[in-house]
């Protein structure tokens, strides 16, 4: 086997039962294969490893392997930041795209990286810094993506968008998410948002519930900034979420500025890897209808 990979970390959620099996299994087989396997202290399983703290692992490590869904390679992502060790998913969840590799292809998979047969792809990372009016600024990274949205309240808020200085849009609806290349695949999916390439430098900007059916999603050259306001209005509640995870609330005078970010994640993937066919596992498509039909005729 080549030698680029000796340090490999292992990171899933050990408690979920569906996990305790693929991870045992993998731990056993890179031990064999003379790799020092390396797994967060907090893991309970009985595992051949080396056991470190987990925000250290990716400075320890020459590849970082997360066993889980998309939630746990966003996680695992965050802790690969700034530190150049590529990322490889292998698949438990359930509507996975970063996680590509099924349990049944895990050892196959991993065999074929560790002889020098892969890709490595670099994914888009979105810079966001909120400037609230007390002096205050939050700043945070994400994978997928950037969403105000509204909070503790059933009423719209207003939002102000603007994009490299040029005013775009007033959104009036539940919220705007700008979302990467990676994130187009997840919440801005399922808001009626296009499905970008990975490699594409793009961003795309889509309005949550908008009030006015022409309020649709619009997708920019990446190395624009983006600014966003939340505009005065009535009981005005919102809260700013960067990958799932709130931030903090967002006030009418608060200013939140996407960049790209300068440091990208660097995902691995084995030979057989195919976007295509991730968009068509996951989404259905590529059935023939005609077949279909011919079965109800």
């Amino acid at each position: 086997m080549g030698g680029e990979f000796r340090k490999v970390a292992m990171l899933g959620r050990h408690a979920d039962p569906r996990l305790a099996e693929p991870m045992t299994s993998l731990a056993r087989y890179l031990t064999k294969a003379g790799i020092e396997v390396f797994a967060s202290d907090e893991i309970e399983l009985d595992l051949p490893v080396t056991r470190a703290a987990e925000s250290s692992l990716a400075s320890q490590v020459d590849l970082m392997i997360a066993i889980g869904g998309d939630g746990t390679m966003l996680y695992a992502g965050n802790l690969t930041l700034g530190s150049n060790v590529p990322l490889l998913g292998i698949n438990r969840g359930r509507l996975g795209f970063l996680a590509d590799v099924s349990p049944d292809q895990m050892l196959a998979s991993v065999d074929h990286i560790l002889s020098g047969k892969y890709t490595v792809e670099s994914r888009l990372l979105l810079d966001a810094r909120l400037q609230q009016a007390d002096g205050k600024t939050i700043a945070a990274t994400a994978f997928n993506d950037v969403v105000l949205q509204r909070r503790d309240t059933g009423r719209m808020v207003d939002i102000e968008a603007s994009v490299a200085g040029q005013f775009v849009n007033t959104h009036s609806g539940d919220g705007l998410i700008v979302a990467t290349p990676t994130g187009s695949t997840a919440y801005a999916l399922s808001c009626g948002g296009p499905i970008i390439e990975p490699q594409l430098d793009a961003v795309v900007i889509v309005p949550i519930c908008p009030h006015t059916l022409t309020d649709r999603p619009i997708v920019i050259a990446a190395n624009q900034a983006i600014e966003i306001r939340l505009l005065e209005r009535e009981d005005t509640q919102a809260e700013l979420v960067i990958d799932g995870h709130s931030k903090g609330g967002v006030r009418p005078d608060d200013l939140l500025t996407i960049n790209a970010a300068d440091k990208r994640i660097k995902l691995i993937h084995p030979p057989s890897y195919d976007f295509y066919s991730i968009l068509r596992s996951k989404l259905f498509w590529g059935r023939d209808s005609r077949k279909r039909n011919e079965d109800h005729s």
